[in-house]
Order: structure tokens, then C-alpha cells, then sequence
């Protein structure tokens, strides 16, 4: 894989570093100017969708890092397991985690200058304004996501004003619906737009201009001799929202599962060439997020 020299980094980082000092302060006006201020959310765990997760934590967990990645939970509208609450876990927005989280923030570690903190932030939309604390969300299997009025209304706000949100790990037409049923009540009035190969989240640190057009695979259709796709979902489709100024807030990897070539980097099993792809892509969009 092609690495980027670091200074090439460094000056991406500098010569946009206004633009993340904005993102930055709306976001601290937002919580100091608000009736009660409340304190941001301490690290937690959850059980996750797929497993429980690895109780041993890094052990740096509890130092800070100028980069968080936020894990948004949110109530699930068909698909639960274990009978429990959303807000202990287990449910759908727990889909890659944890360990796709800290495998993104790892990379992130070895392949940039970007001072990540070692776990992830599971941020709850009901908790005060914890969210604005967190300007990076990752959800996935956002077709099953059921988000009340006051969780969209929040989610909205937090977009407008500089937060990113990136959506992986769903597939087929039945769970677009159903992203698509979600997202239109968070913006109403903004497209889903296909991103073609010459958008900057391609580039911002590698040239990766045929991931537009290429499908990052789920690991259990490939161990059960699938394509790695589900249900109908063949045809990846990398698609995005902007706000009012051409910054993309919203990042959708739909049929593609980026989280599992991260997670399973390290398993034989899953194509070298798609890992190498999710590695490019998890520096490009944390700095993409970070500068814009």
C-alpha cells in the first residue's frame, strides 16, 4: 500500500485547519450556550450485535486523543435481538462493535499523524448534548434505525453544524427503504447524491477513485460462499448529502460492509485487495472529516 509521506500529511492537516477550529467552536458554543451544561459522556461498553465485545481494553482506553470516533446508537423499528433495550446494546446500531471501531482507530494510528483516541464513543441522541461533544459518527445498519422527533431534530442540528456522520454495513433494497424512510425525516429537503470517483473523501489523503465504483465485502456472505453482498444488494453504491456550502456531512457506503475490512484485516480469509481499500478509506474520511 501507497503511504503518504507524513509532512504531505501534516500540510493537509495545517492548511485546513481553520475550517476544523470553526467545526470546533460551533460546536463548544452550542454546549456552553445552552440553559444547563452538562458534562460529556464517560467511556462505556456495550454488549454488541454480533458478539461480546473484548472486556480486555487497550491499555491507553483512558487517555484523550484530538480524534474520537462516535458509535450512534439509536432504537431499532424491525430488528432487535436478545429482547433488551436499544440503549444497553445488542440491537442493530451495535452491528462491526467494538471491534470495528478500535480496528478504524488503530489504523488511523499507523497510517497518519491523526492523535486518535484508542476506543470508541457510543453516543446515545437522548443524552443531553453529549452528541455535540463527538464531531465523528459512525452508525451502521441504519435501514433498521427508528429515531424520534427528537432524536432527528438533534441529529439534524448536529450535521448543519459541522458534525459528519458516516453510514456502513447495510445491504439490499428492503434496508435502503428503510434508511431512506429515516433520512428524509432528518432532511427533508437535501438529496442522497451518488458519489462519483473525483469527490474529494477520494483524495483527501490517497487516490482511491475506483472505490465509487467497487464493493467492500461482508465477511459472513464470503465464509458461507456468497459475492459478500446480502440480499439483493450486488451494486455498491457510494452516496452522500451536503450541507449548503458542498461540504459532504453524510457518507453512505450502501451494499458494502467498510467495518468488516477493517476488523477482519487480519484474516486470511477476507480479500487483501478490499482490506488495502478500507485502510485508504479510513484515513481519507477521518481527515476528510477533521479539515472540512
Amino acid at each position: 500500500m501507497r503511504n503518504m509521506p507524513i509532512m504531505g500529511l501534516m500540510n493537509i492537516l495545517i492548511t485546513k485547519s481553520l475550517h476544523k477550529i470553526s467545526v470546533l467552536l460551533s460546536f463548544m458554543i452550542l454546549v456552553l450556550s445552552s440553559n444547563v451544561l452538562l458534562a460529556q459522556r464517560e467511556f462505556r461498553e456495550y454488549p454488541g450485535f454480533e458478539y461480546e465485545p473484548d472486556r480486555h481494553l487497550p491499555p491507553d482506553w483512558d487517555e484523550p486523543g484530538e480524534f474520537v470516533s462516535g458509535r450512534l446508537m439509536y432504537p431499532s423499528g424491525r430488528m432487535g435481538w436478545r429482547g433488551g433495550s436499544w440503549e444497553q446494546g445488542g440491537t442493530s446500531w451495535g452491528v462491526d462493535y467494538p471491534k470495528g471501531d478500535r480496528t478504524f482507530v488503530s489504523l488511523l494510528r499507523r497510517f497518519s499523524t491523526i492523535n486518535a483516541r484508542s476506543v470508541e464513543q457510543p453516543v446515545n441522541l437522548n443524552d443531553g448534548d453529549d452528541v455535540y461533544y463527538w464531531p465523528f459518527l459512525m452508525v451502521g445498519l441504519a435501514g433498521y434505525w427508528d429515531l424520534t422527533d427528537a432524536q432527528v431534530a438533534k441529529l439534524r442540528d448536529y450535521l448543519l453544524r459541522g458534525g459528519f456522520l458516516f453510514c456502513d454495513s447495510f445491504f439490499d433494497s428492503n434496508s435502503w427503504a428503510g434508511f431512506v424512510a429515516g433520512m428524509n425525516r432528518i432532511f427533508p429537503d437535501r438529496p442522497i447524491v451518488d458519489l462519483e470517483g473525483d469527490h474529494p473523501v477520494f483524495h483527501t489523503v490517497y487516490d482511491i477513485p475506483a472505490l465509487a465504483e467497487t464493493q467492500i465485502p461482508n465477511f459472513n456472505s464470503l465464509m458461507r460462499g456468497g459475492g459478500g453482498w446480502l440480499g439483493d444488494g450486488r451494486e455498491p453504491r457510494w452516496r452522500g448529502i451536503m450541507d449548503d456550502s458542498g461540504r459532504l456531512m453524510v457518507l453512505i457506503a450502501f451494499n458494502n460492509d467498510v467495518a468488516d475490512s477493517w476488523q477482519w484485516a487480519d484474516d486470511p480469509r477476507y480479500p487483501a485487495e478490499k482490506v488495502n481499500l478500507g485502510l485508504r478509506l479510513a484515513v481519507n474520511i477521518a481527515v476528510y472529516a477533521m479539515s472540512h
